[in-house]
Order: C-alpha cells, then sequence, then structure tokens
C-alpha cells in the first residue's frame, strides 16, 4: 500500500505519493483534463488511500480515484490545516501535512455520498440559487417602489395573480427609465418563477413519497415536501452521526461558545456546518415564528415564544431550528413520526 495525496485547483493538481514508512517515491503536478488523475493513479498500488480536499470540483475527480480502483478520502480543509500546524503554505507542504496525517491515523475525514445523491443533490441546490434570485428580485421591486412612494395594500401578496395586475397599472407613474428597468425585473421574477416550478415538478416525479419523506412533511413542524427532499439527500445515512448533538452541529442549529472561568457567552450559528442543512431548517424555524398564534399549544410554538421574550426573535428561532434538527435526528434513526413533546403522554406507573 501506498500513501498518495492530491491538492486540487480549477486547472491543476499537485499529487504526492509516498511509501507507508514515509519514503518519497513520486510528485507529479497533474493538468486537469478527464482522464489524466486515473492515468497518473495506474502506476500505484491499487486499494492504496487517496487523500483530497473538498474543494469545488473533486466530484470527478473523485470518479476518477474510484475508477482507478484507489480508495478516496475526502478531507475536512479546515481542520486538516489547523492538525497540519504549519505556518507557511504552499502546495508542496499542504500534500505533504495530507500524508502526514494520513500515516498517523488522524487525517479528518467526512462523508462521500453516493454518485447518485450527488447527482440528485444539484435538484434542491439549484432550486435554493434560483430561490434566492427570487427574493432579490423581489426585495429591488419593493425598494423601487418605496423610493417613490408607491404603496399597495389591496393585496397581501404584491406578485400574486391579482397584486402583478396592480402592480403593472403602478408602475406606469414610475419615470420612464425607472418603468423599463421594473419591468424587465417583473420578466426576470417570472423567469425564475419558472425555472423553480419546472425543478419542483421534476422533483415531484424523481422523489417518490418514502417512508422518511412522509414522516418528515407529515409530522415534523415547519417542513413540507421540498425541505424534506432537501433534508433527506444532505443528511444520507443518519447512522454516520452518533448523537442528536452531533448532527444539529453538522446542522449548523448550535451557537459557537465562549466559556472562560464562570462565564459562558453564546454567539451566532457556526458557519462551518452544511449550509443546506442550515438553511433548510431556519426555512422551518421561519414558519414556525410566522405562524406560532396558529397552534400556540405546540412545543415549537412555546418554545419560540419562550426565547422570544427573553432573548429576541433572532435567537428564537435559532432554538427552533436546533430542536428541529435534533427532533429530526431520532426521527430517522427510530424511523418514527414526530412526539410533540407538549402533549406527551406520562404514565402513571412511573408518576
Amino acid at each position: 500500500m501506498e500513501l498518495i495525496s492530491f491538492d486540487s485547483h480549477k486547472r491543476y493538481t499537485l499529487a504526492l505519493v509516498e511509501g507507508v514508512e514515509g519514503s518519497h517515491k513520486k510528485q507529479k503536478r497533474i493538468v486537469h483534463e478527464r482522464g489524466k488523475i486515473k492515468e497518473f493513479l495506474g502506476s500505484c498500488k491499487k486499494g492504496s488511500p487517496v487523500a483530497i480536499e473538498t474543494i469545488g470540483n473533486w466530484y470527478w475527480i473523485l470518479d476518477e480515484i474510484e475508477e482507478a480502483e484507489m480508495v478516496p478520502r475526502l478531507v475536512h480543509a479546515y481542520k486538516a490545516k489547523v492538525m497540519m500546524g504549519m505556518i507557511n503554505k504552499t502546495d508542496k507542504l499542504d500534500v505533504m501535512g495530507l500524508n502526514r496525517l494520513q500515516r498517523t491515523g488522524t487525517l479528518p475525514t467526512v462523508w462521500i455520498p453516493p454518485k447518485e445523491i450527488r447527482d440528485k443533490r444539484e435538484l434542491t441546490r439549484g432550486r435554493m440559487v434560483f430561490s434566492s434570485q427570487r427574493t432579490r428580485t423581489k426585495n429591488r421591486i419593493h425598494s423601487t417602489l418605496a423610493k417613490y412612494g408607491i404603496n399597495i395594500t389591496e393585496v397581501s401578496d404584491l406578485f400574486g395573480k391579482k397584486g402583478m395586475e396592480l402592480l403593472k397599472e403602478q408602475i406606469k407613474q414610475l419615470p420612464p427609465q425607472t418603468t423599463f428597468t421594473t419591468k424587465q425585473l417583473l420578466e426576470e421574477l417570472e423567469a425564475v418563477q419558472g425555472h423553480i416550478s419546472r425543478i419542483e415538478k421534476r422533483m415531484e416525479k424523481l422523489f417518490e413519497e418514502t417512508r422518511e419523506i412522509k414522516l418528515l412533511k407529515d409530522t415534523l413542524p415547519g417542513v413540507g415536501f421540498i425541505l424534506s427532499v432537501v433534508i433527506l439527500l444532505e443528511v444520507g445515512d443518519i447512522t454516520r452521526f452518533p448523537s442528536p448533538e452531533h448532527f444539529a452541529s453538522y446542522a449548523g442549529t448550535t451557537p459557537r461558545v465562549k466559556s472562560s472561568g464562570d462565564k459562558t457567552r453564546y454567539g451566532r450559528l457556526r458557519p462551518d456546518v452544511n449550509r443546506y442543512l442550515k438553511w433548510a431548517f431556519s426555512e422551518a424555524a421561519n414558519s414556525i415564528a410566522l405562524n406560532h398564534m396558529c397552534k400556540p399549544e405546540r412545543h415549537v410554538s412555546k418554545l419560540y415564544r419562550r426565547i422570544l421574550k427573553r432573548k429576541g426573535n433572532q435567537k428564537a428561532k435559532g432554538a427552533v431550528a436546533r430542536h428541529l434538527a435534533e427532533a429530526c435526528y431520532w426521527m430517522l434513526k427510530k424511523r418514527e413520526s414526530y412526539q410533540d413533546p407538549a402533549f406527551r403522554t406520562i404514565s402513571s406507573r412511573k408518576g
């Protein structure tokens, strides 16, 4: 067996092959062309581990590593840099550091999703891109109307069918260039909405209503079909998380903690997480915050109101998101529906 490490960039990869005992065998800069990675690995011992950091273009490199009958090891880039503890940073030092971590058995690896999941994720992640673009476009239109004192109060949804009819009439009051630009924004909004609708229809055809999807969308508060699919695709295998706390941390619903002496401070939610799961649970928490008075007896509604009084809206939604993440962990692990703590029955024999 040999130890192989890659430091990959947009146009090339620096590869280093070493023996298990640390002897240097070869180092090569590989230009990014399909087949070149596989060709390089063809001269190495089959079954050797190949460390590659979680960079933007690791999908196709990972495929070629597997085709060359090697064992890919996807590395948590930030943790690896910390563990290397090097002041200087070069490509050569990076590949040497990755092999050193492999040799000592301390390489911080992450889960590698199967090809099928990697492909399906593009639907939900692409929808998120279009959704963000839709929000920005709507905000721009709202801002333009506010600049010129146009306030449409006849409808609750300005971008619904009736709202759009009123909006197209009202923008005629704007100056000529502003009117032209706003019409372009409305056309862009219509196009983006079309992209989102087509992706959602494809998702409905592609993702059958499995037991997990049904459990999440029917019982977990704030979660519908779209969010349930996002959660399941990003989670993959729930058993890779040893506890609900670990899963909540991975999903970005736990705050950063600073504790010294007798003082403990909780900051914002952590940034080095799976941002797609963080978005999903945050969206569910937003939905609960907006509609908490519709079902005030639910635990999530009570939790939101309790934290809201003491720490404000953002931290209240963060607390709800964490509760949902931990509940989701148990639901997927036990394959059970959500059990609302507010309605949990108490056994008389246990008091």
